[in-house]
């Protein structure tokens, strides 16, 4: 009986093309990582949305915003530091019968230049990015 001969990539071969990849990602990796940190921001925008859609509902019932996440019902998210999974710190800064102002922090760097990202919302829900990363 003779051996069938398959047509097959040789280990050197597949070494080279997964060497190739990695450089290749290595040159592309510095430019996409504006658009991870970008996207990670989005969580901040929902969140404080969140919490100033809550504080107007308080501020309907009480005539006033709460300081306190457990009086307008927010569940604080555990951050990735924490072992959860969210990319920001949450606090209300500040708190009166006609204004509040609720910040955002990272609790990590996603570009690894040393600035981490801070948005605020207002009671007008005007969102601003404070610190860019």
């Amino acid at each position: 009986m003779k051996a069938k001969k398959i047509d097959a990539f040789t280990l050197n071969e597949m070494l080279m093309v997964l060497a190739i990849i990695g450089i290749l990602l290595l040159i592309a990796l510095p430019q996409f990582m504006p658009l991870i940190a970008k996207t990670k921001g989005q969580e901040a925008k929902i969140q404080l949305k969140h919490i100033a859609n809550l504080q107007s509902q308080y501020r309907y019932i009480n005539s006033k915003f709460s300081p306190d996440f457990n009086n307008i019902d927010f569940e604080v998210p555990r951050t990735v530091k924490e072992g959860g999974t969210a990319n920001y710190r949450y606090e209300v800064i500040e708190a009166s019968t006609t204004s509040f102002k609720a910040r955002a922090e990272a609790v990590e760097d996603f570009d690894g230049d040393g600035i981490y990202n801070v948005w605020e919302i207002d009671e007008n829900g005007t969102l601003k990015e404070i610190t860019k990363d």
